[in-house]
């Protein structure tokens, strides 16, 4: 026979194993730039909701690659807007799943205080040895790195002191180990809680290159995943803005 604090830890038990029951998973591949964000909305993702996201990081051009030859990933969190519906016409994703999780912004950024000034005249001086770029063939930050460049009239000036990251957070470490005295990377690397977090910045203006709308899509791999569905409504949710907000992207 029961007694009642007995009777209340059993069905304690038993709600929480059914939540568990329904708890699922689902992999998640995630554009370079948005590593540290990603890492935090995750935890919070299996707090909040018992699933669980396993996450891989990369260029998004690999990524794509990868997806075109079966990898068996459920949503793509991708650096730009143009692979996912890509993604979409291959109808190898839910094309009405897709939507722009975040908007990405470009900074000039050296790991040395008072190196890089708040106008970015630095690039005119020359007087660098290496600045690091992703690769812009497969990453869009690599791109609009390349196009703030021409915009200045300095790509073919610069571009001989390039030092080619595969992706964004290759081209980090080249800038934050001193590899590279400048690196074109995402605020969001060198941003947390609304401000630089050290070194000196550059940030480039959107006028300067095409905008880098980073969308996410369900796989066909996770149609039917609950942790799929469930993690794309959350990424719409405030909670998970304030994050992304607090790590220099817009919407």
């Amino acid at each position: 026979m029961f007694t009642l604090p007995t009777l209340r830890r059993s069905l304690i038990l038993t709600a929480l194993l059914a939540g568990a029951a329904h708890a699922g998973t689902v992999s998640v591949a995630v554009a370079a730039n948005f590593t540290a964000p990603m890492q935090k909305i995750a935890a919070e993702f299996a707090k909040d909701t018992g699933h669980k996201a396993e996450l891989s990081f990369g260029a998004t051009g690999k990524f794509y690659a990868q997806i075109s030859n079966g990898a068996p990933f459920g949503i793509l969190l991708s650096a730009d807007d143009t692979t996912p519906a890509k993604i979409a016409s291959e109808g190898k994703g839910v094309a009405d799943s897709r939507f722009t999780y975040a908007v990405g912004k470009l900074v000039l950024w050296s790991k040395q205080d008072g190196y890089v000034d708040a106008q970015g005249a630095v690039l005119k001086t020359g007087k660098f040895q290496h600045v690091a770029i992703a690769n812009p063939k497969l990453a869009p930050y690599g791109l609009a790195a390349e196009q703030t460049l021409t915009q200045l009239g300095l790509l073919e000036q610069i571009k001989p002191k390039f030092v080619q990251g595969e992706n964004i957070g290759q081209t980090y470490q080249f800038a934050a180990t001193g590899n590279a005295e400048l690196g074109f990377v995402a605020l969001s690397q060198v941003m947390e809680d609304g401000k630089i977090k050290s070194g000196s910045a550059w940030l480039v203006p959107s006028s300067m290159h095409e905008p880098i709308r980073q969308d996410a899509i369900v796989l066909n791999t996770a149609k039917d995943n609950a942790a799929a569905k469930a993690l794309m409504d959350y990424l719409r949710g405030d909670k998970v803005r304030a994050i992304i907000t607090s790590y220099g992207y817009a919407f």
